[in-house]
């Protein structure tokens, strides 16, 4: 009996063993269930996470991470984008506490550049596909040692939107120079319609507002060239006439200007009660999406001296991969998606934005205007390609000047004195 006993025990732990076994060999690494491929391996489900100030894109990754997914059903991407306007605390925040998303959107040129050189990005040495982007569009988010940290996203423009309808029913034509564009401010204001939808609530909207008319008075390419090389600086004349021009233009402005943000001026725009919206490009489907019926369409700045016109470009952002993610090689899988075709001509189509890829066409008639003008007369936004360092940054330091302009407080020459000296505090040609 204690023989009988004792075998029957020996069976038993056999098989908690067994069962043990294969219980162990459904869970991976991390606890999570493996997926059966059918071939008897499985696959351990990877989630990634992206961060970004585009709330307003969620559903449109959706439709990228679907893509992506089909080629890498192993690898899950949530979409957790933060409010624009905290999205920078939030994201400097997670990374300077070793966490934050495995993947993130990056600011362009400087704010990006400066994560890069402390450490917080994940170099892209060898991944396929950035060969396909211009060193020009790369320059966005290559560090100060030379490598590449980021995989540029979109091209953004700033350039007028305007009322089809009403500019049909004045009679107004699109302006070929400044002194027109002027006439057609005040022919819009008499009809008693606020000509120019635009706010000085938020900063940022001006320093966009200044990207756009600035070079039709300092002479866009020729003086970028010029200022970044130390052979002019912002107490020049060019500089501060593109300042006056923008005190002079708050008369188009809408009633108590002041006190508007985005929201207000879009607004104004989408309900026809202003003709024209000095913004970028990224709002052509928002617009659309608040006034599916608004007829508006585009035109560039015509010069005040003599120049072509133009409209400001610049890259938008790319996406970069947290040095401290647990998931690198399947985050670099997510970015290569980011640099193929395929990808370029979903985010035309479902973002109606100009992607970074070149040779990429959109079914959008606007949007491919856009994208055509930014190849032939685009001028940079040179606040955040060239002077968004110092601390504040410089081009803070002209949001917060022109704010003052607008409320009295300050003169164009006091703005451009005061972003002259907040560039020569870093800016390496001014020292």
């Amino acid at each position: 009996m204690k023989k009988f006993r004792k075998t029957w025990l020996v069976v038993l732990f056999a098989f908690i063993l067994v069962l043990a076994s294969a219980c162990s060999k459904d869970e991976g690494a991390s606890g999570k269930t493996d997926d059966n491929d059918g071939d008897g391996k499985g696959k351990e489900t990877v989630t990634l996470t992206i961060g970004s100030w585009r709330t307003e894109d969620t559903a449109a990754y959706a439709k990228v991470i679907e893509a992506f997914n089909k080629e890498n059903p192993d690898i899950k991407v949530e979409f957790k984008p933060s409010k624009n306007t905290e999205y920078n605390t939030i994201l400097n925040t997670a990374l300077q506490s070793g966490e934050g998303p495995d993947i993130f959107h990056l600011r362009p040129y400087a704010p990006g550049i400066a994560l890069a050189d402390a450490g917080f990005v994940e170099p892209l040495d060898g991944l396929e596909g950035l060969d396909a982007f211009p060193e020009e569009f790369l320059a966005a988010s290559k560090g100060s040692d030379g490598k590449q940290y980021g995989v540029p996203l979109n091209l953004s423009t700033t350039q007028m939107f305007y009322n089809k309808k009403i500019f049909k029913e004045l009679g107004l034509d699109i302006p070929k120079t400044w002194d027109e564009f002027i006439s057609l401010n005040e022919k819009i204001k008499e009809e008693g319609i606020t000509p120019i939808a635009l706010g000085s609530k938020e900063g940022w909207l001006l320093s966009a507002a200044h990207g756009m008319f600035g070079p039709a008075h300092y002479g866009g390419n020729e003086f970028v060239d010029k200022i970044t090389a130390g052979e002019t600086d912002f107490t020049s004349t060019e500089f501060i006439n593109s300042i006056k021009a923008m005190d002079e233009l708050k008369t188009y402005f809408p009633d108590n200007y002041e006190g508007l943000g985005m929201e207000d001026i879009r607004t104004l725009f989408f309900t026809e009660k202003a003709a024209m919206f000095p913004m970028g490009s990224w709002e052509i489907e928002v617009v659309r999406s608040m006034n599916p019926d608004l007829d508006f369409g585009f035109f560039p700045m015509p010069s005040a001296v003599g120049k072509d016109p133009t409209i400001t470009a610049w890259v938008d952002g790319s996406f970069a991969i947290n040095a401290n993610s647990k998931h690198k090689d399947e985050a670099k899988k997510f970015l290569q998606f980011l640099t193929t075709k395929e990808f370029g001509e979903l985010f035309t189509k479902e973002f109606k934005m100009i992607s970074a890829i070149p040779g990429v066409q959109s079914e959008d008639e606007l949007v491919n205007g856009l994208s055509e003008a930014a190849n032939t007369i685009s001028t940079p936004y040179m606040f955040v390609v060239h002077f968004a360092s110092g601390n504040p940054t410089s081009k803070a330091t002209l949001e917060l000047e022109l704010q003052g302009m607008y409320l009295g407080e300050q003169t164009p020459e006091d703005v451009a004195k005061k972003v002259q000296e907040s560039a020569e505090t870093w800016f390496e040609p001014f020292q």
